[in-house]
């Protein structure tokens, strides 16, 4: 037996029937109702071109939903399907739909079993995929062309399928993405990835909203830093959050004053150590300045920061404060 399904047949339910086909609760769309779809894990269902009409349909586990009173079939296929289409209209194109449909028959008159098999689509200028039965689950669209057969060429089915496997998971789980986002959640704090992000569903705002973690705490120093040779530490203030770190370090010039050597720079000057778990992992360039945008300095792996240049003719003078700013990922 390739389709399994449980709760369907009368008697005669194995117990490789219950083991294979899903039965842990899954996501509720209503108070009786699941969402249906197929179960996330390898490729559940994949389709591939087998023959110039006709098509595989590989293993899969999924749920399908049938009416209000008939409740919701767990369904597995165990083995690879061959599924043949018929050949397309003399005139028009047409979209046919690969389906898993489930028949009861104190529903629908049966006989009882579990399928996977092809709901043909009508002819059109324009065609749309055909409507379906209840207990009956969309897995692949077909393009037949019109006047495709097996001796005109065959369906290319690079082009000719459309992916509609839509997907199901346990209650309380994240919905893994599948065809289509156009639906509402089930309930409040229900989680979907989008295909790029996590989706939380509001009930109160009647949407789906990305969901963004909760901040996390800042870690803030002020102390750790040692001024050079020369200088003295007026304030450190460092802020790490998030894996990006940015500090402001204020030095005061305690030696003499340093004038800039005519039609030059003042450079190398070393001006303060940062502590250790403060510093980069790569040399940056940072800002320096008296108040007047005055220069640039730099930022080793070792956590020194030196005077890289100062503007010409200008002075260090003493008692005067340089400010140093940067940021950067740790």
């Amino acid at each position: 037996m390739t389709v399994r399904a449980a709760w369907l047949m009368p008697t005669g339910q194995t117990r490789e029937d219950t083991r294979l086909a899903p039965t842990s609760p899954l996501i509720h769309e209503t108070e009786t109702r699941v969402r249906d779809g197929v179960l996330a894990g390898g490729a559940p269902f994949a389709a591939t071109g087998a023959g110039s009409m006709t098509v595989q349909i590989g293993p899969g586990r999924a749920i399908v939903q049938g009416t209000d009173s008939q409740g919701a079939y767990p369904v597995a296929n165990d083995s690879p399907v061959l599924l043949t289409f018929g050949d397309g209209a003399a005139q028009n194109a047409r979209i046919d739909s690969v389906v898993l449909r489930v028949a009861d028959s104190l529903f629908d008159g049966g006989p009882n079993a579990a399928r996977i098999e092809i709901v043909q689509g009508s002819a059109s200028t324009s065609p749309v995929p055909p409507t379906l039965p209840a207990a009956c689950l969309r897995l692949w669209d077909v393009a037949v062309p019109a006047g495709t057969s097996a001796g005109a060429g065959g369906i290319g089915w690079g082009s000719a399928l459309s992916d509609r496997r839509r997907y199901t998971a346990a209650a309380g789980g994240i919905l893994p993405r599948g065809y289509g986002l156009s639906f509402s959640g089930a309930y409040e704090g229900q989680y979907r990835d989008n295909g790029s992000n996590l989706e939380r569903w509001s009930a109160q705002a009647d949407a789906w909203q990305t969901y963004r973690p909760p901040l996390e705490t800042a870690t803030v120093v002020t102390t750790g830093a040692v001024a050079a040779t020369g200088h003295s530490l007026g304030s450190f203030h460092a802020r790490r959050v998030g894996g990006v770190q940015s500090f402001t370090v204020i030095v005061s010039r305690t030696g003499s004053t340093i004038t800039s050597p005519t039609g030059g720079n003042i450079t190398d000057l070393p001006l303060v150590t940062l502590p250790l778990g403060w510093r980069p992992p790569y040399d940056m360039e940072l800002t320096a300045s008296d108040g007047y945008g005055d220069g640039a300095a730099v930022l080793t792996p070792s956590g020194l920061i030196t005077l890289r240049t100062w503007s010409a003719a200008g002075t260090i003078q003493a008692g005067r404060d340089i400010r140093v700013s940067g940021c950067f990922v740790t």
